[in-house]
């Protein structure tokens, strides 16, 4: 697919067709990185995304113990 560069105040930019948008799964926020010769726009990443549910499913297993039990803190 092809797309003209346009103005947009004192910036430049293109317009994203809602299919395109769709079909790659973006939504509101996106990565953008330069590369000579092209723009990579990517989904944002969420780096805790999902902990709540497996710190659940952790508990649900009784796996949220502490790996180092040995008793000792020595901040205490």
């Amino acid at each position: 697919m092809k797309a003209h560069i346009v103005r947009i105040g004192n910036s430049r930019g293109i317009r994203l067709p809602k299919t395109l948008l769709q079909e790659a799964q973006l939504e509101d926020e996106v990565e953008l990185q330069a590369e000579p010769g092209r723009i990579l726009i990517s989904k944002t990443a969420k780096p805790r995304a999902g902990w709540g549910e497996a710190a659940r499913r952790m508990r649900e297993r009784d796996e949220d113990r502490l790996i180092d039990s040995s008793g000792t803190n020595p901040f205490q």
